[in-house]
């Protein structure tokens, strides 16, 4: 099993590495477990947000309404179960396990990086660079956007949430009782909500783009890497 520094150190010598571990088994499920709760909650909160126009029968015969809001609670149960283990793996894993949640701010030649990726996906750039774990623009948009939105949406959701549980209850206590009165009202809470759906969304459309694309132009695995945990490098273009 080869590490990035391993990589690193056969290129010094000229020395050719096919395949390196990045992604532990723990970190590949969170990953396809949030995944699947994102796209739930974004569904299921669509129809919260707009419910549909009619339904055949007498309202006491049915309680599809009951389902969706069930299912919309139960994917954000998910979503913070797998966050707070995502956030405990940080500290036990692997240190590609951590780069979501740091950020080398202060390095100018992670900056530099950061503005390549961005040329190379605007196809201002011929020559890609291969990383082994996130490219330097990834794992910024990982953090600014993915990390603080799935955030956000836990504190809102939860607050939200809290409301129909009533006073008394962890939801409740941890999150009700001052995010609604920073927001102002519920109303406000249940709007800056919906329009950070759209931002996950937004941010969803991008990464499997991203992901594909640089599976395709940069020669090295993205979406499978996700699967087996191996980062695959494959020959550079005569």
């Amino acid at each position: 099993m080869l590490s990035s520094q391993d990589m690193q150190e056969a290129a010094a010598h000229g020395r050719s590495v096919k395949a390196v571990y990045v992604y532990e088994a723990p970190v590949r499920l969170w990953h396809w477990v949030n995944a699947l709760a994102i796209s739930v909650l974004a569904l299921s909160g669509w129809f919260i947000a707009s419910p549909l126009p009619s339904q055949p029968g007498e309202a006491s015969d049915n309680f599809l309404m009951g389902y969706i809001r069930f299912a919309h609670f139960a994917a954000g149960y998910v979503l913070l179960v797998g966050f707070i283990g995502r956030v405990y793996w940080a500290f036990v894993g692997n240190h590609h396990a951590r780069q979501l949640f740091v950020l080398p701010i202060f390095n100018g030649t992670w900056w530099k990086e950061v503005v390549f990726e961005l040329r190379w996906y605007l196809f201002l750039e011929r020559d890609p660079k291969k990383y082994v774990g996130h490219n330097p623009l990834a794992q910024f948009s990982m953090f600014t956007l993915f990390l603080t939105t799935t955030l956000f949406m836990i504190v809102t959701g939860f607050a939200l949430y809290g409301e129909g549980t009533l006073e008394g209850s962890w939801s409740h206590t941890l999150f009700t009782s001052w995010v609604i009165p920073l927001f102002g009202q519920s109303q406000d809470v249940h709007t800056w909500h919906h329009l950070g759906m759209w931002v996950m969304g937004l941010f969803v459309l991008v990464h499997v783009y991203a992901a594909i694309r640089e599976d395709i132009m940069s020669r090295q695995s993205m979406v499978s890497t996700m699967l087996s945990g191996w980062r695959l490098f494959k020959d550079d273009k005569p």
